[in-house]
């Protein structure tokens, strides 16, 4: 029999054992490609060149962490697979052939194993991208007529990035397999599984866990301050953060949760209650094997709560972004202070004007200011003017009178800051130092406050630094039908060429305007993220532990001679999935406030109710896999219902 034909044969039989494999590698295939897709589409070309550029960025760095993902899980995949064989492959030996002749049948296996996997996962991904795309436009709230369009750019590159990444580990495993003795074949997979670990090795992983985890956690909340140096101190925080969580989370699989099941295992009373004796020491035994993947499955997860997180943050701060730039249809500014009247009448010949303010505003050299972020230009506001123009547009204003050393500065909605503690912020005017006491973002100013850094101060204060600068005034029109907004347009824009030697701008907001639609599909795609990342951690979960059942079938039998019946292994079995499935949950729900929470200051946004719902989103899809687990594991151990 020659080799490609025993291959072809061992791939037929096998294919049950395979399926969890060529599933989850064809998932990670179908998500890559989609993404991929929409770079190569021009379905996002309405929302104008610009938007469409940024969209294909973020698209591009999502691959990047998709490659980046596709690494780290082929490694995990391949790495289980072989493993797996290496006792079947290693009976080969006896047969009399080489561990070349071995190590290439192995690749020739591995290889019909990816081709499969990548033929699936395009095949699905074709016929589910126009699907995607409707979804994904669906969430994003626009209206977009699709048509299919078969592009062969992403299939390519899927192919390319895909075998590359696939083929450094079938070589990998080739080079294990001709480098390895039978021995070493032959008790493959019984390797470090049955290794109780010494209790005081635990209890020092246990303990610099929590620790490291701790300090991640602190880390992760730090409140970042105003200056360039602390922008930077913010960014490594978080970084370090990051990594610290890891590194905590893995050592608590490899420390803190043997260590407890040891001590419970040690505990007769305990032990020989309720079958516990069936699969407390099953787990114990292989957690040396598979603490790894309960970490990487936990922090897998802890990604999926953050992305969810940032998905509904993006989508609040995208409506109060529009909310903030409507909050005026029309502002005009002018060195007269007796306009008002004029361009309240030419806009009420076309639309019916629902609230008005005028302003009087002091512009300052740039020069005379020094704040901790230079900006380019500069206004003074009384605080007497703001307390009623906030009244006349319904806004709330919740502040006492200034003091003559306080400042209050008027800042625009951003989508994210890494300054979320503006305490002891002080501003310089003149010479003279101020204490910053409030950064506010509510839309008094609209359009406006964007272009410009405003403060304000108490009216004493604003008169003593009128000879600073000029003083302009503003005025503000919100109309009913602001869709109706070029109806009044030429006639104010006639007074503002008009104007002679007096200063005029005007400002005419365009409700129809999509520069930041971009973010609209950017909260879309995050949730498409948050899928994967649960999709991924589940699936990992479940090929772990359908391939470990395997590896128990022949302890089942013994099980079942010496008199249990299947009921009784049946409830072993699923509490010891339950552990393999609560574990790393309970973790990553603990780790989810911190990560939610530091998300949750950067945005200025609410965020726990959206961290108790990813949560719960989570533990129904492990929910539900834990079911399908059980039923997989009995078949695979032999232990029928």
């Amino acid at each position: 029999m020659n080799t490609m034909k025993l291959v072809t044969q061992n791939f037929k039989r096998s294919m049950q054992n395979y399926f969890s494999l060529i599933l989850s590698l064809a998932f990670t295939i179908l998500i890559f490609y989609n993404f991929l897709n929409v770079i190569f589409t021009d379905t996002f070309l309405i929302l104008g060149q610009q938007n469409k550029s940024y969209i294909d960025s973020i698209i591009a760095v999502i691959s990047i962490v998709l490659v980046c993902f596709m690494f780290c899980y082929i490694w995990y995949a391949t790495n289980v697979f072989l493993t797996k064989r290496k006792k079947e492959i290693g009976i080969y030996v006896f047969m009399g052939l080489t561990n070349q002749k071995i190590g290439k049948m192995y690749m020739l296996e591995t290889i019909l194993i990816g081709i499969t996997a990548y033929i699936l996962g395009i095949g699905f991904g074709v016929i589910t991208t126009q699907l995607f795309q409707m979804i994904l436009l669906a969430i994003s709230d626009i209206s977009v007529e699709i048509a299919f369009r078969f592009s062969l750019e992403p299939i390519v590159i899927t192919a390319a990035i895909y075998f590359i990444v696939y083929f450094i580990f079938v070589l990998k495993g080739y080079v294990n397999i001709v480098r390895s003795s039978v021995l070493d074949m032959i008790s493959a997979n019984r390797q470090n599984e049955y290794v109780k670990t010494k209790t005081w090795i635990l209890v020092i992983k246990t303990i610099f866990g929590i620790a490291i985890l701790i300090t991640g956690y602190q880390l992760a909340i730090k409140e970042g301050k105003i200056g360039v140096m602390m922008n930077m101190a913010v960014v490594m925080n978080i970084v370090v953060a990051t990594v610290l969580v890891i590194i905590g989370i893995y050592l608590m699989f490899g420390g803190c949760l043997p260590f407890v099941f040891q001590k419970l295992a040690d505990n007769k009373r305990f032990l020989y209650c309720k079958e516990r004796n069936l699969w407390i020491n099953s787990v114990i035994f292989r957690t040396k094997k598979n603490y790894r993947t309960y970490a990487m499955v936990c922090v897998l997860m802890l990604c999926a709560v953050t992305a969810l997180a940032t998905s509904f943050a993006m989508k609040e701060r995208y409506h109060k972004i529009i909310h903030f730039r409507n909050t005026y249809t029309y502002q005009v500014l002018s060195t007269r202070a007796d306009m008002q009247g004029q361009l309240e009448g030419l806009i009420e010949q076309d639309n019916d004007i629902v609230y008005q303010t005028a302003l009087p505003i002091l512009v300052v050299d740039a020069s005379l200011f020094a704040t901790d972020f230079t900006q380019r230009d500069y206004a003074i506001v009384k605080y007497s003017d703001m307390k009623t123009l906030a009244k006349e547009i319904g806004e709330e204003f919740v502040y006492e009178e200034l003091k003559e050393d306080e400042i209050i500065k008027i800042s625009h909605i951003i989508l994210l800051s890494l300054i979320v503690d503006r305490s002891e912020i002080k501003v310089m005017i003149n010479g003279k130092e101020y204490r910053q006491i409030e950064d506010t973002n509510t839309a008094y100013l609209g359009y406006l406050q964007e272009q410009r850094s405003f403060y304000m101060v108490n009216d004493e204060e604003y008169e003593k630094l009128m000879s600073l600068g000029q003083q302009l005034y503003m005025y503000n029109f919100y109309i009913d039908d602001i869709y109706n907004f070029e109806a009044s347009r030429d006639e104010l824009q006639g007074v503002v060429n008009n104007s002679g030697e007096d200063y005029m701008g005007l400002v005419v907001i365009n409700p129809h305007n999509s520069d930041i639609e971009w973010i609209k599909v950017m909260y879309s795609i995050c949730i498409f993220m948050f899928l994967v990342f649960v999709m991924a951690s589940v699936c990992i979960l479940f090929m772990k532990l359908y391939n470990d059942a395997f590896e128990e079938k022949e302890r089942y039998k013994v099980l079942k001679k010496l008199g249990f019946d299947s009921a009784v292994l049946g409830k072993a079995i699923r509490k010891e999935l339950r552990v393999a499935y609560v574990c790393p949950f309970l973790l990553m729900a603990v780790s989810s406030y911190f990560s939610v929470h530091s998300l949750e200051k950067m945005m200025n946004t609410d965020l726990g109710w959206i961290n108790f719902v990813s949560v719960a989103i989570i533990f129904v899809f492990f929910l539900v896999f834990y079911e399908i687990s059980v039923v997989a594991y009995r078949r695979n151990a032999g232990v029928k219902e």
